[in-house]
């Protein structure tokens, strides 16, 4: 198998036309001066080695300044002397949610939806469907979860067509690409709109 840098599974998103964050890739220090980007930014390891950031160390957030960008990047890079960094804009908070491709011993490929963010593991809310699903198969995925209430503008207006727009193009990408998993968590949903905020996608031999 084969693990993609987080640079390269977003730009496999953008290929197909998923929303994700504005980044740059920095593989020295010069790169820096070249940034075209608004901060506040987050500075993370872009590396197929580690694949949970935040407890590796290799993920700063809320950074405000170029000053602070270069004092971080040699901070980092003293620490993964050997891997490129990814620099993006951060994201105003939205729905966390998750989504992805997982491969089942039984039923084989399979598109997965459900609450994201850090507490995916303790919610455990999540629904499947085999590929390739429709509108009307994402529709029943969404009703599935035990916090369905959400796209129908429990507390706050979420937009469900962006979410559901992001799965019929997971499920386009699962059908053409060799993906072993894709993880998209969190995806923040918004009034309008929606953002991938971390991808990872291990592509099969």
């Amino acid at each position: 198998m084969k693990v993609l840098p987080e640079h390269e599974a977003k730009k496999l998103l953008i290929e197909y036309g998923i929303p994700t964050t504005k980044f740059e890739v920095i593989e020295k220090d010069e790169d820096i001066e070249q940034i075209r980007l608004t901060y506040p930014l987050a500075l993370k390891v872009s590396s197929p080695k580690i694949l949970h950031k935040t407890e590796a160390g290799a993920l700063k957030l809320n950074i405000k300044s170029k000053e602070e960008l270069i004092e971080e990047y040699r901070k980092m890079k003293e620490k993964f002397p050997d891997e490129v960094f990814l620099v993006e804009e951060m994201e105003e908070q939205g729905v966390e949610i998750i989504a992805g491709i997982v491969n089942d011993a039984i039923f084989k490929k399979c598109i997965m939806v459900g609450m994201g963010g850090i507490y995916t593991e303790i919610y455990k809310d999540v629904s499947f469907r085999m590929l390739p699903v429709g509108r009307h198969d994402i529709e029943d995925m969404l009703m599935d979860l035990k916090a369905h209430k959400i796209f129908e503008g429990f507390r706050r207006k979420v937009d469900k067509d962006a979410l559901i727009d992001i799965l019929l193009k997971i499920s386009k990408i699962g059908e053409e690409m060799h993906i072993k998993q894709m993880d998209l968590n969190p995806i923040f949903l918004y009034e309008e709109g929606a953002k991938v905020i971390d991808a990872k996608i291990i592509m099969e031999e």
